[in-house]
Formats: structure tokens, sequence, C-alpha cells
């Protein structure tokens, strides 16, 4: 399972909005090879599943992962931090035994 928190689930709807994307849009999250520490996230909206993705529901939004990167993110919990000192969209990866300092990259 995917988690998505309370204020990134809200931040989430937000960039929706602003971005004009369509009411049935849902956030695609995908590993792929990159980065500094092997492995890279890629988060984008997208209106178009695929063969073996796996769909969640948290806080009122859909979270898409396609099969390979399932392996990798299983467990997680996409938060947000906003503010002075915030990150923006923060991964909680349980998988990751490596992350890097700005946190868009892991290794398992």
């Amino acid at each position: 399972m995917i988690t998505i928190s309370p204020e990134a689930a809200t931040k989430l709807a937000t960039l929706k909005k602003e971005e004009g994307k369509a009411d049935d849009a849902f956030l695609r999250v995908e590993v792929k090879k990159g980065g500094c520490s092997g492995l890279s996230y890629k988060m984008d909206f997208d209106t178009s599943s695929r063969d073996g993705d796996k769909a969640f529901e948290s806080n009122g939004q859909k979270v898409v992962v396609d099969p390979q990167s399932m392996l990798y993110i299983l467990g997680m919990t996409l938060e947000y931090s906003g503010g002075l000192n915030g990150k923006g969209f923060v991964f909680n990866n349980p998988n990751a035994s490596k992350n890097c300092g700005c946190g868009s990259s892991f290794n398992v």
C-alpha cells in the first residue's frame, strides 16, 4: 500500500487544480535509475492506466504505481512539508537503506 498524508493530499488537490488537470487525473509515482543514491522518484499526474498498474486511494487522492516501481516503494508514505523550512513533498520509504541529502534519490 502507498499512503498519502492529509497535508500531501491537500497539496496534490491544489496542484491538480492549478495545472488544470481533469477531475479523474491521478498521481503516478515511478522509480527510475539515477540520482546520487542510485534510484530516484518521479511523480506526475496521469489519466491513463497501464497494464499491471497498482492503484491505491488515500485521503481522497488516487495514486498509481507500475509493478516494477512497486517493489521499491511498497509501504511508502508521501508527505508534504511547507513553510519556511519546508522541503515540499517527502518520500518516507521503509525500503530505502540510503537516502541522498536532498531526498530525491535512494538505494535499497
